[in-house]
């Protein structure tokens, strides 16, 4: 193989080995059509949010914006902060994360060993409770008037989408241009718009889907609380300016329990993946038999299930917050073995 899905045998820095991720085939239907998991975990820190995280600091640095011995601020729940805290230590900036305790704890863990000041908007850690906008007010007022400070801002900042056009590229170059469905969450919008974006310069006609968490507010519906991390837009949140409703050709709803059994079904095929990435497996495989004959679905899967073995895959966890749902999970087992079988 060659182009987008080669890298060097041997590379200098932990960010030459972002993107080229796999795809794996996990179900078919009788009539041929496939779903495909386009499995980004396999970046480093285990989740495709590297890459914009990446793109982000090269067009401050690119715009003046940040020169050496900088300081980068973000909001994040834990993944777009792993990825800062990754190339901020390669190019040899200051990385503080904004965060709440809804974030899981090993992402928590995981920055500050790379290095990241962790400020928390609710130091007395007494809830989950998803708290954005508060994270993103407390992040500019920190970043406001500093020099050589910059708030990456992920959720309106355009270079978030632009990281993901090489997933576009990826896809097209594996598949010969042959994509019918494109799935995935929705939550800065920059993953899923950014691959939409660019993938419709290449292949013209196929269909965008978008997931998010039900208690999200993008799509519409009422608000409440949801244990889908990273994904959605809470209550109290702006939808970011990078979710693009013209490029989303249908925006839909899974709630946790549905989510969370995928993700406990599917790690019994050999593969974990985690919450938000759940949901979106739930709803590719509920529409994969009402697809013409033949077709392919791509379902973008951002994150992998390893830094939720203490939540989703905890039993006590999961019952604490009436999540678990083992009538959920047999009939999405069930699916799986009669779609892998084909």
């Amino acid at each position: 193989m060659s182009g987008a899905l080669t890298r060097p045998a041997v590379v200098s820095h932990v960010s030459d080995l972002i993107g080229r991720t796999p795809l794996l085939e996990l179900a078919t239907t009788e009539t041929g059509s496939r779903l495909l998991l386009k499995l980004e975990m396999f970046n480093p820190t285990g989740t495709a949010k590297i890459r914009m995280a990446r793109q982000m600091i090269l067009d401050a640095e690119e715009r003046g914006e940040l020169r050496p011995g900088g300081r980068i601020i973000e909001s994040t729940s834990g993944n777009t902060g792993l990825g800062l805290a990754v190339v901020a230590a390669e190019r040899g900036y200051t990385f503080t994360a904004v965060v709440d305790h809804h974030a899981c704890t090993d992402k928590l863990r995981a920055m500050k060993a790379l290095g990241t000041e962790l400020v928390y908007v609710d130091e007395d850690g007494g809830g989950e409770e998803l708290a954005t906008a508060a994270r993103e007010e407390l992040a500019e007022e920190m970043a406001r008037g500093k020099d050589n400070t910059i708030f990456t801002e992920q959720h309106n900042n355009p270079s978030n989408g632009v990281g993901y056009f090489p997933v576009a590229h990826e896809l097209h170059e594996a598949l010969d241009g042959r994509i019918d469905v494109l799935i995935g969450a929705v939550g800065t919008g920059g993953a899923l718009c950014g691959t939409t974006r660019e993938l419709r310069k290449l292949i013209p006609e196929f269909a965008t889907v978008g997931v998010e968490p039900k208690g999200s507010i993008a799509f519409g519906g009422p608000a409440h609380d949801y244990y889908q991390s990273g994904t959605g837009t809470p209550e109290g949140a702006e939808i970011g300016a990078l979710v693009d409703f013209d490029l989303i050709d249908e925006g839909v709803k899974v709630g946790d329990v549905e989510a969370f059994a995928t993700c406990r079904a599917v790690a019994r095929t050999g593969l974990l993946i985690g919450g938000s990435a759940g949901g979106v497996v739930y709803e590719a495989l509920t529409r994969l038999g009402t697809l013409p004959p033949g077709s392919t679905m791509v379902a973008l899967i951002n994150d992998g299930g390893e830094k939720y073995l203490d939540t989703v895959f905890d039993d006590a966890w999961m019952n604490a917050r009436n999540l678990l749902d083992p009538a959920a999970e047999r009939e999405i087992d069930e699916l799986l073995t009669k779609l892998r079988r084909n």
